[in-house]
């Protein structure tokens, strides 16, 4: 593939004929998406060597949310992470990501690939596995590992980059509780310590393009210093990731290669602002992907419900794509029933993103018509407009059909103020918007 069949090269010619779907699912004109990818500020990640359904990620776009599956050296089971899949895409995932690190990891990996979604990897945990154990990790079977994910349809890659030896020496100059919590970025750094050498994705950077290039895939800068619990959120290793990641998301743009940045990880609520802008300001407002942030670290088996606290918040800030996080985060492999529970809370802090990112987001007609309806006391428009009405269906009739809630019951506000006014009733009857 040559410089010009890029996206972003395609874009400064013109406008690609794919984006027209894009551009319409956002709601934006072709030309203006095609001039936010020139300009790095929006990636659509589509892999050419694959057919899907894509999405677009970045400045005016509807907050994406990404969900994690893959099998682990303790449960391996391809058809459950299959399904899985198909569950996270069935409650309104925009992408996956394959993590398997057991198994027949090309195989897994060619399954995943067939689900109509944008999906993306992680090279170096297969690699690891490949060599028995990081510090056996040579660049060129890194590379081979990178090369064989782009040709086999992976659209986006998380490589960790800015896990160099500047970042090593801020860890070490500045220690932290948790120390390395990224699985890529602890990897990493044993590869630099046991090996003596400079990370790899980081010293042949350009090489790295010169593969992404050919396959048009896109780089998501990988957040491996990101902090671990809240005492080690300003500590400086993770700001001087983010240097270095600015610096490295300018010189893929340049090259014409598509790319995001991740972070920030575990934070208290009030940095979450102060650091999604400076990433921001850092790489040029390039796309931002979030895992969380995680807000508390005493919430075990709620840790869904903390990082949608800060996804929402993250997103407020000009945070761009989200990282689904499960019951099970920091507890174990999640099931398809904590894929589905996590999927729908990342999509509802995506949403409420959307509310305020957006100008007059929180007009939007969805909300109005909700309104709406909750005046009208109109319960089949409600369950219709719900991001998940069946379930809110489920919990309204589990005390028989009422033309109330049954908490209020007879003493309903709205049905009293209505009767009292003369207002409301017009959606009486009515099936639905």
């Amino acid at each position: 593939m040559f410089l010009m069949d890029l996206l972003i090269r395609r874009c400064q010619q013109g406008i690609p004929k794919e984006l027209g779907a894009v551009a319409k699912a956002e709601g934006m004109e072709p030309e203006r998406l095609a001039r936010l990818i020139e300009s790095g500020r929006v990636v659509v990640p589509v892999n050419p060597g694959r057919k899907h359904r894509p999405c677009a990620i970045g400045e005016g776009c509807t907050v994406k949310v990404n969900v994690n599956i893959g099998t682990s050296g303790s449960r391996c089971d391809p058809a459950l992470e299959e399904k899985k899949g198909k569950a996270a895409l069935a409650n309104g995932a925009d992408a996956l990501m394959d993590l398997s690190t057991g198994g027949d990891l090309v195989a897994i990996r060619k399954r995943i690939l067939k689900l109509d979604t944008t999906v993306g990897t992680v090279p170096v945990y297969e690699a690891v596995r490949r060599a028995g154990n990081a510090g056996d990790v040579t660049p060129d079977l890194l590379f081979k590992v990178i090369r064989e994910h782009c040709k086999q349809g992976v659209d986006f890659l998380t490589l960790h980059c800015g896990v160099n030896r500047q970042a090593l020496a801020a860890l070490k100059a500045d220690p932290r509780m948790m120390g390395v919590v990224s699985r890529g970025g602890a990897f990493h750094c044993a590869m630099m310590v046991q090996r003596e050498e400079e990370n790899p994705l980081y010293a042949e950077f350009d090489y790295l393009l010169e593969i992404l290039a050919e396959y048009d895939v896109t780089v998501s800068l990988g957040d491996g210093m990101r902090p671990g619990c809240l005492q080690d959120a300003e500590k400086l290793a993770k700001s001087v990731e983010y240097m270095t990641l600015g610096t490295l998301a300018k010189r893929a743009q340049e090259a014409g290669v598509q790319r995001m940045i991740e972070g920030p990880g575990h934070m208290p609520l009030d940095q979450i602002g102060y650091n999604v802008r400076m990433i921001k300001e850092i790489t040029d407002h390039a796309p931002l992907y979030l895992l969380g942030p995680l807000v508390t670290d005493i919430a075990p088996g709620y840790d869904h419900i903390v990082a949608a606290i800060g996804g929402a918040t993250a997103c407020m800030n000009g945070a761009d794509f989200l990282c689904m996080v499960s019951p099970s985060e920091h507890l174990a492999l999640p099931d398809v029933a904590d894929i589905i529970e996590g999927t729908r809370v990342a999509k509802i802090a995506a949403h409420v993103g959307d509310t305020v990112r957006k100008h007059g987001g929180w007009k939007m007609d969805r909300e109005v018509q909700m309104a709406e309806a909750r005046h009208e006391l109109d319960w089949d428009a409600q369950f219709r407009l719900a991001l998940y009405g069946d379930h809110a269906r489920k919990i309204h009739e589990r005390d028989g059909k009422t033309d109330t809630c049954s908490m209020c019951g007879d003493l309903c506000a709205v049905k009293m103020v209505n009767e009292l006014f003369g207002t409301g009733g017009k959606g009486k009857g009515k099936k639905g918007i």
